[in-house]
């Protein structure tokens, strides 16, 4: 599977990652689980998605780790904290480093930016932006992130005023429609020279998405048209895995379908954008 460069470092990634999500996000689903993260390595997959807040996935991933610790430094393995104070993040790697065997993180990210309070409150005296930086400096995580799917605008001042490597955003052609976070956060984060993760490239499509005629590799196709690093998908299982590696080695959504798959979209755009809180 094709790589490239994660942001401005030298480490290399896949252009798809696992997503946090599908059966990763359960709880005693350890066989199913595992069997959606080595189907995921057996087809090249380097990019592994985790949080903190995602139910066993840390334990999951753990359980693969600690079987095969070799194994572990061969991928780019991730985890998320959405605890807003320096002692509670701290805490939160802690926790996240014992669940996933591992003594480091290839990127630590701050979780589901918000609002302004949670701008101010991270990067604020004690906050937690304060502990990943100590993080990184001492070579805990290798790179650090924030993600956020609420606002945009929130997204792109954290994305202007922290020192990141990484930024994790929507991309799917609901935020081709509305804008936001594929113009303004995107452009920006691509300027610094940061890494960019799509999230929620499925959407929450399922609901409508089938009567147009709109398929999982169109999605995933479609999110490669952006300039972003790599998209990450969660999978419920290795049959999953499979048709998502597939979509992205066959490329781009040609500009017209990308035009086509919009223009159907838009009496829904609003309403499939629920994870930004729209009323």
């Amino acid at each position: 599977m094709k790589t490239v460069n994660f942001g401005r470092s030298e480490k290399k990634v896949t252009h798809i990652g696992l997503g946090g999500e599908g059966v990763l996000r359960t709880f005693d689903r350890l066989d199913e689980a595992r069997a959606v993260i080595l189907e995921a390595i057996e087809l090249g997959v380097t990019y592994f998605d985790s949080a903190q807040a995602y139910s066993d996935s840390e334990i999951y991933y753990g359980s693969v780790w600690k079987e095969e610790p070799g194994l572990r430094k061969s991928v780019f393995q991730t985890s998320k904290s959405a605890s807003r104070s320096k002692e509670g993040a701290l805490e939160d790697l802690q926790n996240s480093l014992n669940r996933l065997h591992t003594d480091y993180l290839d990127l630590w990210q701050i979780h589901d930016v918000r609002t302004d309070d949670d701008l101010q409150v991270i990067s604020g005296p004690g906050g937690a932006l304060e502990a990943f930086i100590e993080a990184r400096e001492k070579g805990i995580v290798r790179y650090i992130g924030v993600t956020g799917h609420h606002d945009p605008t929130i997204l792109t001042r954290a994305v202007n005023e922290w020192p990141l490597d990484a930024v994790l955003l929507p991309v799917n052609p609901i935020e081709g429609l509305l804008g936001g976070f594929l113009t303004q956060t995107l452009s920006l984060a691509k300027e610094k020279g940061l890494a960019i993760i799509g999230m929620k490239v499925l959407g929450g499509g399922h609901y409508i998405l089938p009567q147009l005629n709109i398929t999982t590799e169109m999605l995933v196709r479609y999110a490669m048209t952006f300039d972003i690093t790599l998209s990450i998908i969660g999978c419920a299982l290795p049959e999953e895995v499979r048709e998502v590696v597939a979509a992205v080695e066959n490329g781009k959504l040609p500009g017209q379908e990308k035009d086509i798959m919009e223009d159907s979209l838009k009496t829904y755009a609003s309403g499939l954008a629920f994870y930004r809180g729209v009323k």
